[in-house]
This record gives C-alpha cells, sequence and structure tokens, in this order.
C-alpha cells in the first residue's frame, strides 16, 4: 500500500506543479475556450490542463517502475507502456484541438489507434466472466472489444466535461472505486498479490485528478480540455479492462448469483454517470435526427442548472451521484448480506435523490459568473 500511496502522491504533486506552468502555455499559444451556446462560464477561460495530468500520469509511472514491487509489473510484458504511448497520443491529439479546433472524424481516428496501440500491447479483454463462468473470446472479437471500449469511456468523459470540476472529480472517484475493486481481488490471485497494472492506473489517476482539482473547481483558473478528458478516459479504459479481461467471477464473490452478476455490473456502475449521459445523449441527438457528436445543452449537468443548482452545487451532488453508482457497486464484495448492501444503496440513492429536487426549493443556487485572472 506504501508504494502505491507513493504514486498517488507523485501524481498529484507533478501534475498540481504544472499546472500553472501550462496555463502559462495555454495563454501564450491562445488556447482558450470559447463562450458556446452550450457553456455556462461567461468569459473565455484557458485550457490545456490535459498536458499536466500526462505529465503526472507519466512521472508516477516513472517512479513505480523503480519500486521493488511495482516495479515487478512493468516487467511482465509492454502492457503499461502501451497505455502510456496511448496516453500520450490522445493527449497530443487533444492538445492539438485546444489550439486548434479538430474534426471529430479527426479525434475519432486517433482514439482508435491510440485504443489498438493499447490492445496489441496486452491490454485486452481476454475473457469475459459471464454467467458465472469465463468466455474466452477470439483474438479479433478481444481486439474490437477493447477498442470499443477504449472509445466509448474515453467520449463519455468527454462528454461529461461541462462544468468546474466535474469530469476530475467523477473520474477521481471511479479511480478510487476501482482500486478497491482490484486491490480487492488482487488479494484472491494464488498465491496472493495486491500489485497489478490495474491497481497502478487507478492510483496514479486518483493522484493526477486531485492534483488538478485545485486549479480546475469553480472558478476554474484552467480547463482540462480535451487533451484532459481524453486523456483520463483513456486511462479509465485501460482500468475496466484490465481488471475485468482478467477476473474470474468466484475471485469476486462466493455467492453463485453475485459471482454471475457482479463481475459485470461493477465495471459498468462504476462509470455509470458518464455512461448514462452519453447514452443519453446520442439516444436524444438520433431522434431528433441529429448526429450524435453535435453538441446540445441537455446534458446531466445543463439539467442540473436548469433545475435550480448553482454551479459549485451541481458539481457537488453529481459527484454524489457518481459515488453513490461507483463505491455502493463496490461494496457488494464487502458487504457480507447483499441485503444489507443493497439497502445501504437504496437509502443514499433516496437521500441524494431529495438533495437533488428539494435544494433549489429551499436555498439560492449562489451562482453569479466570476471573472477569472
Amino acid at each position: 500500500m506504501r508504494e502505491y500511496l507513493l504514486v498517488l502522491l507523485v501524481a498529484a504533486v507533478i501534475t498540481y506543479a504544472a499546472t500553472p506552468l501550462l496555463r502559462a502555455v495555454a495563454v501564450r499559444t491562445r488556447a482558450f475556450t470559447p463562450v458556446r451556446d452550450r457553456d455556462v462560464h461567461s468569459v473565455p477561460i484557458p485550457r490545456l490542463g490535459g498536458v499536466a495530468i500526462f505529465l503526472g500520469f507519466a512521472a508516477s509511472m516513472l517512479v513505480a517502475s523503480q519500486l521493488p514491487r511495482l516495479g515487478q509489473v512493468f516487467q511482465l510484458g509492454p502492457e503499461l507502456q502501451g497505455i502510456l504511448w496511448g496516453a500520450a497520443i490522445v493527449c497530443l491529439l487533444g492538445a492539438i484541438d485546444d489550439i486548434r479546433e479538430l474534426d471529430w472524424l479527426t479525434k475519432m481516428g486517433g482514439q482508435m489507434i491510440a485504443a489498438g496501440i493499447m490492445a496489441f500491447s496486452g491490454v485486452q479483454l481476454l475473457q469475459l466472466p459471464i454467467g458465472g463462468g469465463v468466455t474466452v473470446l477470439p483474438t479479433p472479437i478481444i481486439v474490437a472489444l477493447t477498442v470499443f471500449a477504449v472509445v466509448l469511456c474515453t467520449n463519455a468523459v468527454n462528454f461529461i466535461d461541462g462544468l468546474d470540476g466535474l469530469a476530475a472529480g467523477v473520474v477521481a472517484i471511479a479511480a478510487l472505486s476501482f482500486f478497491v475493486y482490484s486491490y480487492f481481488i488482487s488479494r484472491t490471485f494464488d498465491p496472493p498479490n495486491v500489485f497489478s497494472s490495474a491497481t497502478f492506473i487507478s492510483a496514479a489517476l486518483i493522484g493526477c485528478c486531485l492534483g488538478f482539482l485545485p486549479h480546475n473547481f469553480y472558478p476554474a483558473r484552467l480547463f482540462m480540455g480535451d487533451s484532459g478528458a481524453l486523456l483520463l478516459g483513456l486511462l479509465l479504459a485501460a482500468a475496466i479492462i484490465s481488471t475485468t479481461g482478467n477476473v474470474t467471477p468466484t475471485q469476486v464473490s462466493a455467492n453463485p448469483l453475485a459471482a454471475t452478476l457482479l463481475p459485470l455490473v461493477i465495471p459498468a456502475a462504476i462509470i455509470l454517470l458518464p455512461l448514462v449521459d452519453i447514452l443519453l445523449a446520442v439516444v436524444r441527438r438520433t431522434r431528433r435526427g441529429e448526429r450524435p457528436w453535435q453538441p446540445d445543452k441537455q446534458h446531466l449537468h445543463h439539467r442540473m442548472l436548469q433545475i435550480g443548482h448553482g454551479h459549485r452545487r451541481a458539481v457537488l451532488l453529481l459527484w454524489l451521484w457518481a459515488a453513490v453508482a461507483s463505491l455502493g457497486s463496490v461494496s457488494f464484495i464487502f458487504v457480507g448480506d447483499p441485503r444489507l448492501a443493497v439497502g445501504g444503496v437504496v437509502l443514499a440513492i433516496a437521500v441524494v435523490w431529495v438533495l437533488t429536487l428539494w435544494l433549489p426549493r429551499f436555498s439560492a443556487p449562489g451562482h453569479r459568473p466570476r471573472k477569472v485572472r
């Protein structure tokens, strides 16, 4: 655990320290997010924060490779190197988009290239824990599913990046949930070994998000931009695939029903908020005869503002929803009685639901756009 804490700390410190430097670069290169109809900020804000996040992740990987136990994970194969290359590609792609707007086809092509590099370096859904057993997939299907999962998760995070601190906070919560889940699963290996690529990625991802949030929470001094949203989505996808593609149902639970459901339900629940947002957006725009990637003002964060929440409160409530879904799903592998876990999740949902619907009736949102200097 101490090595993971060191990785987290390195990622957080480097990201935090590099962010002001990237803000200066963004200002000099005129990499600003313009005020568009769908946006909630009132003045142009510099972006490129994702480059600082990448530097934090790369630094944590360098440190981890030199540690006595985590270093062994780097010797098992090119998996982590492939993730670093994939991260570099999407970060570079996003940085170019932050400075000069790219078309959706170019961005999608870059994401698929990064996903393909990761897949051929070993980041694959080698098997699916289905029906209480394990289904081994043919190689073409493995690669196709891996690329699809990476592109889906990458764009899901990009879709929720609409309020200051929202995406970084949601990804931090998801990464924390995956860290707990992966750490627990790793303890069931024979012999037990809590050091794995998925757990390392999750720890580094938590650190990167925590290091970036002080600069990005409302009122943000710097946006992560596509360089950050695409990067966080790709790293989150790498953690999901590394865990899901190597787990067997009996490692999750000894209960037959839980072993059948949880190996697939938990990863989906951990990233439920971004998934719901992107699926609703695709359905909504397709039904209107629009392109799925055509922007609008009906994302979950827009709806929170429309019902009367201020910027900060909308973000905090969406963080709560993400925590209930992700940490609530992970609780099923720790709580002995499933009924107790269900009761806790239902109670948490009820509390957040009441806060979401009733807070605007009893308090003013307190949202006044502030100019960021």
